[in-house]
């Protein structure tokens, strides 16, 4: 059902496949819109900026789970390589550049890891939270400016993402199927933010990963730690658009770092729940689409080949990438060789 546009929008960090579960609960949270055929411009779902923070130099590292056997070195080289080759492109930043005062965004890629342990064949939100704030207190995380750098969590083959906690995401979903959205608006004061995590929703039906951050206690200081987390897609799990695995696993990612830099903050908007000044927290989200790389994905519906992309990269070769949303041109756009102007907020 679509919502009406008098209510808060429901708050999104994640990336699911358009025409699948995952997309529709998602979306039902939004103001829906006709797919425009051949992508021609639609500026009612331009981005609109809100006041949060964005981050213009952005640093990452990816953190491979599960141990070196869970991981092919083929795999993590190329992921490695293609996510740093896109995410600095010139090309590709001249796309987000408008949405920075200045428009020169950079970002930083900075060597991955392999991280030990056992992990679960599930793996919920509060399970990668848990890993943050365990690299955190350990003083894995050194190094690192922690107000620009991104935590990329990659899950190894077979394991299934959740967006929602490992306690009470399924009580959530059975109450929602017996409400329409209207009731759940109203149990939020007009804000869905409180109802977005939904245990229903997982990459065995079309979740790719999603973004978010925590608020690490360190002694009397708070450390905010920003993370993304995908699923290696394959087959039946998570969002499969190319001819290799690895690659939609960069595609994934390219949409997550995105989405983190326009919008870091969502997170807090999601646990701010009915609280008026919610949407104080977000930086670039459009009301009726969701965030930089929410809106692409939808309109794509079930082609994906149309948003999920190899491009050429500057500096030689392609990476695999998803497009982003460019207010610039009301629809997705690849590399340009020029920046446009500072979108309007």
């Amino acid at each position: 059902m679509a919502t009406v546009a008098t209510f808060a929008p429901r708050f999104t960090s994640v990336v699911v496949a358009a025409a699948t579960d995952a997309a529709r609960r998602y979306q039902s949270g939004r103001e829906s819109a006709a797919l425009a055929a051949g992508f021609a411009p639609h500026t009612a779902l331009n981005l609109h900026f809100f006041g949060g923070r964005t981050v213009e130099h952005l640093t990452f590292t990816n953190v491979y789970l599960g141990g070196k056997a869970a991981w092919q070195q083929d795999d993590i080289s190329s992921i490695d390589a293609s996510l740093s080759a896109s995410m600095e492109d010139a090309h590709l930043n001249n796309v987000i550049a408008q949405y920075f005062k200045d428009g020169k965004p950079t970002a930083t890629f900075k060597p991955s890891r392999v991280l030990d342990g056992p992990l679960p064949m599930r793996v919920f939100r509060d399970t990668i939270e848990g890993f943050v704030a365990s690299l955190d207190q350990s003083n894995g995380l050194s190094g690192f400016n922690l107000g620009s750098s991104v935590f990329c969590f990659m899950l190894p083959k077979g394991t299934v993402l959740v967006d929602g906690d490992s306690t009470g995401g399924a009580k959530h979903h059975a109450e929602h199927d017996d409400h329409d959205d209207h009731d759940e608006r109203e149990k939020h004061n007009g804000n869905l933010a409180a109802g977005e995590r939904d245990e229903a929703s997982d990459s065995k039906h079309g979740l790719g990963g999603y973004h978010g951050s925590i608020h690490a206690k360190r002694g009397s200081a708070t450390d905010t730690v920003y993370y993304a987390v995908g699923v290696y897609s394959e087959g039946t799990n998570g969002i499969v658009a190319f001819d290799k695995p690895w690659k939609n696993v960069c595609a994934t990612f390219y949409h997550e770092l995105q989405e983190s830099r326009t919008d870091p903050d969502v997170e807090d908007a999601i646990r701010a729940g009915n609280d008026p000044h919610a949407n104080d927290f977000l930086g670039w989200y459009s009301v009726r689409g969701g965030e930089i790389g929410d809106i692409p994905l939808d309109e794509a519906g079930p082609d994906l080949s149309t948003v999920m992309q190899e491009v050429p990269i500057v500096k030689g070769g392609t990476a695999p990438i998803q497009l982003m949303w460019s207010n610039a041109v009301g629809g997705p756009e690849g590399p340009i060789s020029a920046k446009h102007k500072t979108a309007t907020p």
